[in-house]
């Protein structure tokens, strides 16, 4: 299987290359993309249709799970008063963040800093209706107003594992700078996952706490909170922003032992005590069984 992939690699690349050389193979190239972009699937959960833009393997995969990849999320979601201000921060392409705002008719402010990522965030929202619902932050959250590097492990559309202002991964493990080539080979031999950078940009991070009183977005009444590996650290920003939330979701990873127990702290000193922590049977064993969704409550 690994031969079989780079060859087609390959051959893609000779493909892509021999294009180029012409106006004709340049213009199919671009239908090619356009093609791409433009493709969607339709996801029903609960007798509610959802449409996502699906130009690669990843965001498919978002989307044919959607249902069973966190269910413990929708059913989280589905517990929220209808009309809530809601924080879905590491929003990726949007799939909760539309859900949330159509199920639930919640005012989303969905942040997500990956460039790769925020054109498939604004086509779902768009595509679904919700642009009136959703609004799209693309600065990353931290502990305190600051200039750092986001350090991301893919490039491709619907990635994940991205850190701000930290040099390692979802665990705790240090990130290791490669290429793309050769993260992609390491990846099909089963090493590195999740602590490969390869690729980085300097932005802007702010705390939650700047967030409303710098760009005067609403206090949200519940937030649910996915960023591979910071969780701990936007918590600690988010002081007088906690105090006054209802609820929240935050995914855990209980071998990253400072994050747990930070996260907790944390989450404690604002009023919020633990209720459950859960995932899909499917991450009872493998990279993914020490992480999950806690859910906290007031």
């Amino acid at each position: 299987m690994k031969i079989v992939k780079q060859a087609v690699k390959r051959s893609i690349g000779w493909s892509v290359d021999l294009m180029a050389r012409s106006k004709v193979g340049r213009y199919l190239y671009e239908q090619i993309v356009r093609q791409s972009m433009g493709r969607t699937a339709r996801v029903n959960h609960r007798g509610m249709d959802l449409l996502f833009a699906v130009p690669n393997m990843i965001s498919r995969y978002r989307a044919e799970t959607f249902s069973s990849k966190e269910p413990e999320t929708l059913e989280w979601i589905d517990a929220i008063p209808e009309g809530s201000v809601l924080w879905d921060i590491g929003a990726n392409v949007g799939l909760y963040s539309c859900y949330a705002a159509k199920q639930r008719g919640c005012k989303v402010f969905a942040f997500e800093p990956s460039v790769f990522n925020l054109e498939l965030l604004a086509r779902n929202i768009f595509t679904n209706g919700l642009v009136d619902f959703i609004t799209i932050v693309s600065l990353p959250l931290c502990d305190a107003l600051a200039i750092n590097k986001l350090n991301m492990t893919t490039t491709d559309w619907g990635g994940a594992m991205s850190s701000f202002g930290v040099e390692y991964g979802h665990d705790g493990k240090p990130l290791v700078n490669v290429s793309i080539p050769q993260a992609e080979a390491l990846l099909a031999a089963g090493e590195g996952h999740g602590h490969l950078k390869v690729f980085e940009f300097s932005t802007i991070g702010l705390s939650m706490d700047e967030t409303v009183e710098f760009l005067g977005i609403p206090q949200p009444d519940y937030i649910k909170m996915d960023v591979d590996g910071i969780e701990h650290l936007i918590l600690k920003g988010g002081e007088k922003t906690l105090r006054q939330a209802k609820g929240i979701l935050i995914e855990i990873n209980d071998n990253f032992s400072a994050q747990a127990k930070d996260a907790s702290a944390y989450l404690q000193q604002a009023g919020f005590s633990f209720k459950e922590k859960k995932h899909a049977e499917t991450y009872n064993a493998g990279k993914a069984m020490h992480t999950f969704n806690q859910i906290w409550v007031k």
